[in-house]
């Protein structure tokens, strides 16, 4: 595809993003903490930087999710939806196939924040989502259902297999609902799902899998999880020059430092 389509498609990736990349983890309040006696701080605060626990992260490599067809097909569709070019990493480069693996490997990907009893009515858009899958059953299921009917209908044996220009108008039939699936998975809900979930693979903070060495976030200007901006809240439209950082802190800010 051309750099000028690329681009509109990226910047339409980009507009759609939520103002909040970085989220907010809730704090453990430890045993005995609220019996501690209460002390006088007098000047400056007693902080020394590096002395706080990094929070955890994804480990490992390699998928624990995707099987090895899943994985094809989740590599050749984040490359459509968010495609390499000059402007930034494309969504392969960003790492945000093992993001989607880790997060369907975990509570995400069970459901925890669903509500996945019946009954199962078609629900309207305003009502969220409705299905009796799980994310993680969602996905394959769906990625299951797509390369069945990739063979059936389009002459190729998976999704992956197909051209670039018959990925991209396969993607935009299960957008719109025009690519009918077996399995009891509707096209719309699964393409929705991927979308939001590969943006937020590549806007996520690294410390989940994804914005790999935190390359959207230099494309977009974003500095990243700093402590505070407050100096810059009143400073519209001004560049905020600080570099990139992510929740684990720099590179310096390592466990038992």
């Amino acid at each position: 595809m051309g750099t000028k389509v690329n681009l509109d498609r990226r910047n339409f990736l980009i507009g759609g993003v939520a103002a909040g990349v970085a989220g907010a983890t809730a704090a453990a309040v430890h045993d005995g903490e609220l019996g501690a006696p209460p002390q006088t701080i007098r000047g400056s605060v007693p902080w020394k930087e590096g002395t706080a626990d990094a929070p955890p992260g994804v480990s490992g490599s390699g998928y624990v999710y995707f099987t090895t067809a899943e994985a094809a097909f989740i590599e050749a569709a984040v490359g459509r939806l968010i495609p390499d070019d000059p402007v930034g990493p494309g969504g392969v480069e960003a790492n945000v196939p093992f993001f989607l693996d880790r997060q369907l490997a975990g509570p995400f990907g069970r459901g925890d924040h669903y509500f996945l009893g019946g009954p199962w009515p078609k629900g309207t858009p305003e009502q969220g989502y409705q299905s009796r899958f799980s994310p993680a059953q969602l996905y394959r299921a769906a990625i299951a259902a797509i390369d069945q009917y990739v063979s059936a209908n389009l002459g190729a044996a998976a999704f992956s297999a197909l051209t670039t220009a018959d990925q991209d108008k396969l993607l935009k039939g299960l957008e719109n609902g025009d690519v009918k699936l077996d399995g009891g998975v509707d096209s719309k809900t699964f393409f929705a799902m991927l979308l939001q979930n590969t943006k937020e693979g590549y806007f996520s903070d690294p410390i989940y899998g994804g914005n790999k060495d935190m390359g959207a976030w230099k494309m977009i200007g974003f500095p990243g999880a700093h402590y505070n901006y407050k100096e810059w809240v009143s400073r519209h439209g001004e560049r905020v020059p600080y570099p990139q950082v992510g929740f684990k802190g720099r590179p310096g800010w390592t466990e038992g430092s």
